[in-house]
């Protein structure tokens, strides 16, 4: 970097400046002269004063440390001097005032130098890049203070933040002090060197705390998915201390040190940043080569969307903080992770959507409950309504489902909405729907059509209930929710027709018609028989969500026990009358009693009505079945 002044010139006095006769004037020399003749001087008493080669106390001593003020008179006549010597080049570029004043500046940047070091290494920890940047933030933690009644606690808080912030900004300013005088007298080589090696080396110790570390794709590959999820882990930590600590405080001190040139600002950040940037953000790419299609479970879509939350979430930071031209790498390299991730989710979501399609489990849950595929599919998807806002971009470059193979019955998008959300609906509901047929193929697995209507209540109610407390209820609507909501319904009357139907029956419609003690006695045994025979049956079934057991139990009571206490009130007697012993004939006729028909149904679908493991037919194929009670 040019010097400039005088730097650059080769005729330099060789007697020592402490030894060099004062200067005399003649009566032509100019005013100008006399008075560079007086800041030459003024700025020799003070530098010799803090000459590191000829004062044992100026070689051990922090100037800025041991008297701020005089250190500030250092700067001053420091700057002063530089002045003079820019007057006196166009004077006399010869001239011994000039020699004189060009030594005198060489000992002032040892100097410097020197202080520029020890400040920038005695203060780490104000200087560190997280006290940085939290400046602001102490000063409005100061500042709520004073809005509440003093208290020797608030006092003693308040009295520390104030300390540490006038801390902190004192040996910036000094720094920048520095950092200026050297610039300015054509020293800033100097300067940055000193600069960027300490704060690099400060930025790169951050990096490798936050456990950043350089990984190869082959190296990955080998890796056990545990280990990774323990470095993505990290590496999530590393984003956000990164963005809110780590680099955001570095650029800040940067800005401030070199306030006066943009050059020397971008050089000593870009140097600075740029390596340990440029690792912390590759790494997502080395993640998405190490998760293959094939190989991947779904569960590892959750990391690669945690990953690509994480760099979107902070692309303002990101474009703020490495907004230099030589940082561009940084921003490039965080793009092409973003690029890298969206390829390798929505490759995850290709495959999550197809395994669901290909399952060909042949698991028959007991009691016709929910079945493992449910479970999962509606887990994961739900868990990927989460990540709608990232989704939206993510999938922005792929083709959504066809419209068309949505039916309306199930879900009605309109035609001319063709917003980002809209979309990312209509894959969420497409998604379901290729759960939901897939559900339907598997209860052709139960060979009673009672428990196939059961079956798939459980497991429709199993998907609007994960729908209703997740972020799925938003997406799709609640109009969604309410047709499903009475599918449900139509399932479920299904079931209780065909389960209880038979059992409901046996008892005569007319209650009013007069039946002989015959036809009565027949009409008990068909009950009992048919009742023993649907519960002998029903009592395996289960119904896992209690509210919909006790609504299914609570509506079959309903509609049977009245009608039956009825029959059994008014027509026991006949049963009893055409016996001698009637309490035994009536006990081997009417098995049951109404309470003892309210018993029993009360203790229905108590299994569990879960069974086996299965992760997640083609969709339009379970339509007929959707779309009738």
């Amino acid at each position: 970097m040019p010097r400039k002044g005088m730097r650059s010139l080769c005729c330099v006095a060789k007697t020592p400046s402490n030894l060099q006769p004062p200067l005399t004037l003649t009566p032509r020399q100019s005013l100008e002269s006399a008075a560079a003749y007086g800041i030459i001087e003024s700025a020799a008493d003070i530098i010799e004063r803090w000459n590191t080669e000829t004062s044992t106390f100026a070689k051990v001593t922090s100037m800025f440390y041991e008297d701020k003020a005089e250190a500030m008179v250092f700067i001053e006549r420091v700057n002063n001097l530089q002045k003079t010597m820019d007057l006196l080049v166009n004077e006399d570029p010869n001239s011994e005032r000039l020699m004189r004043a060009q030594r005198l500046m060489e000992i002032a940047m040892k100097r410097l130098q020197k202080e520029f070091y020890q400040i920038l290494s005695m203060n780490r920890a104000y200087l560190d890049p997280e006290s940085v940047s939290t400046r602001s933030s102490l000063t409005s933690a100061r500042s709520s203070y004073s809005d509440f009644p003093e208290d020797d606690d608030s006092n003693t808080v308040g009295d520390s933040i104030v300390e540490v912030e006038e801390a902190a900004t004192s040996v910036m300013t000094d720094l920048r002090s520095i950092a200026e005088c050297m610039i300015a007298s054509g020293y800033a080589k100097e300067c940055v060197i000193i600069y960027k090696t300490i704060r690099k080396s400060i930025i790169d110790e951050g990096v490798y705390r936050l456990d950043v570390e350089k990984i190869s794709i082959a190296k990955a590959k080998k890796m056990s998915w545990e280990e990774m999820e323990i470095k993505i882990r990290s590496w999530l930590e590393a984003v956000k201390v990164s963005m809110e600590t780590l680099f955001k405080g570095e650029r800040i001190l940067c800005d401030h040190v070199f306030q006066s040139s943009d050059s020397i600002r971008e050089s000593c950040f870009s140097e600075i940043s740029r390596e340990g940037a440029i690792l912390l953000f590759g790494f997502p790419e080395i993640v998405s080569a190490k998760i293959s299609k094939k190989s991947s479970p779904p569960e590892k879509t959750f990391r690669l969307l945690d990953m690509y939350s994480a760099i979107a979430g902070n692309w303002r930071a990101i474009e703020s903080i490495f907004s230099f031209e030589s940082t561009s790498v940084v921003r490039s390299q965080a793009l092409q992770s973003l690029v890298s991730l969206s390829e390798s989710i929505r490759s995850q979501l290709r495959h999550f959507e197809s395994k669901i399609e290909k399952d060909s489990s042949k698991v028959v849950v007991h009691g016709g409950g929910v079945h493992p595929l449910t479970t999962s599919a509606m887990n994961h998807i739900s868990l990927l309504a989460d990540y709608s806002n990232v989704l939206v971009d993510i999938l922005s470059g792929s083709p959504p489902p066809d419209r068309t193979l949505l039916p309306e019955s199930y879900f009605n998008v309109s035609d001319s909405d063709d917003s980002p959300s809209s979309e990312l609906a209509i894959r969420f509901a497409w998604l379901i729907l290729v759960l939901l047929c897939k559900i339907d193929r598997k209860a052709n697995h139960y060979k009673d059509c009672s428990v196939q209507y059961l079956f798939l209540t459980n497991n429709l109610q199993h998907v609007v209930s994960r729908a209703r407390c997740s972020n799925l209820k938003q997406l799709l609507g609640d109009d969604w929710v309410r047709r499903h909501v009475a599918k449900i319904k139509q399932f479920s009357d299904s079931y209780k027709r065909l389960a209880w139907g038979p059992v409901l029956a046996t008892l005569p419609e007319n209650r009013a018609v007069e039946l002989s003690a015959e036809e009565v006695k027949e009409r008990f045994e068909k009950f009992s028989e048919s009742f023993e025979r649907a519960y002998g049956k029903q009592s395996v079934c289960a119904v896992p969500d209690s509210e919909l057991r006790e609504e299914i139990k609570l509506s079959i009571a309903r509609k049977l026990v009245p009608i039956y206490r009825e029959f059994y009130n008014t027509r026991r007697s006949v049963i009893v009358a055409g016996a001698g012993d009637g309490v035994r004939n009536l006990s081997s006729v009417v098995r049951f009693t109404p309470e003892d028909v309210e018993s029993h149904l009360s203790d229905l679908f108590s299994g569990e009505g879960t069974s086996g493991s299965s992760y997640v037919s083609s969709p339009l194929s379970c339509l007929s079945r959707q779309s009738t009670p």
